[in-house]
């Protein structure tokens, strides 16, 4: 056999090798199917801005102090909600966006997400428009923090006049231009189930279906859901989790309740979501002294879920 043809054949060899190599890994990666209990990767807590809305809304502290805060606090991440950028609903200049970032990355914190205030169930639909413009132009800070998740809303409530069925036509097109630029900017867009438009389950669940997006998904909101049982609710939409909010309260049906963390944890712990876990807590009083010992509870509450794995 000539060298040349000897050289061709041994990279023919080579090639299919390697093809067949990485379809079997395809096809092996595909049949796996692992249970969520055998991954090992860890989960990462983070914490919402808005537990701090108080004393950021009135001046009493900022976001260089909150992260601060969150690095004396073993925090692994953060989720600065836009609302606390200068200027919101503009967006934030550059160098402050970097600021931020580089202040983060220096004291050991990701950036888990961020969010913005939007109306897509108005009937105007110049004013839907404007927020997807407003949408657009977060998610391209989203893009800058390196924040993988913006969380959006889909509406306040269903407006007098219109069916539920045209509403979600309106907020569904809207999100899915979102996702779009979205995916352009590699930044997940998510709805939270928020007591407003979305109050159950199937709710929220046939907004996240007609958009049908790997580019969108589910902050899912632990406090919000309007049932006499929220933790099945909980459990049902795990699938659709790109982001969370775990709240210390169950809010449903005029009550209010401390969330059972040990039962929350097991359903996070048995879906398969891995990731941030961003906690979020709305009691009165100085959240400097309230998010500590929640987030020591919540930190419990997941390390006994993984240990029973």
């Amino acid at each position: 056999m000539k060298t040349s043809q000897r050289r061709k054949f041994i990279q023919t060899l080579i090639t299919a090798s390697a093809v067949t190599g990485f379809g079997n890994f395809s096809l092996a990666r595909g049949a796996e199917k692992k249970t969520p209990a055998s991954y090992s990767n860890r989960f990462k807590i983070s914490l919402n801005a808005y537990s701090f809305n108080n004393p950021l809304t009135n001046k009493k502290t900022n976001l260089d102090e909150v992260l601060d805060f969150c690095a004396r606090e073993g925090f692994d991440a953060i989720d600065i909600t836009g609302y606390y950028f200068p200027g919101y609903p503009e967006v934030p200049s550059d160098e402050y966006i970097f600021h931020l970032k580089n202040k983060a990355h220096r004291l050991g914190l990701d950036i888990s997400g961020t969010g913005i205030r939007n109306e897509f169930a108005d009937p105007d639909p110049a004013k839907r428009a404007a927020d997807v413009v407003l949408t657009k132009k977060w998610i391209e800070v989203a893009a800058k923090l390196g924040a993988p998740v913006i969380r959006i809303f889909t509406g306040k409530v269903l407006p007098p006049g219109h069916t539920r069925e045209e509403v979600e036509g309106w907020i569904v097109e809207s999100i899915r231009v979102c996702t779009e630029y979205g995916k352009q900017h590699g930044v997940i867009v998510a709805i939270q189930n928020h007591n407003d438009f979305l109050k159950t389950a199937e709710q929220t669940k046939s907004i996240l279906e007609k958009v049908n997006s790997e580019w969108f998904g589910l902050v899912l909101d632990t406090g919000s859901f309007v049932t006499e049982e929220p933790y099945s609710e909980i459990e049902k939409m795990t699938r659709y989790a790109v982001n969370w909010q775990v709240k210390e309260k169950l809010t449903y049906n005029g009550k209010s309740e401390d969330m059972d963390l040990n039962k929350l944890c097991r359903i996070i712990n048995a879906s398969a979501y891995r990731g941030y876990l961003p906690i979020e807590t709305l009691s009165p009083g100085d959240p400097f002294q309230i998010v500590p010992p929640f987030l020591k509870l919540v930190r419990s509450a997941l390390e006994k879920a993984m240990s029973e794995r």
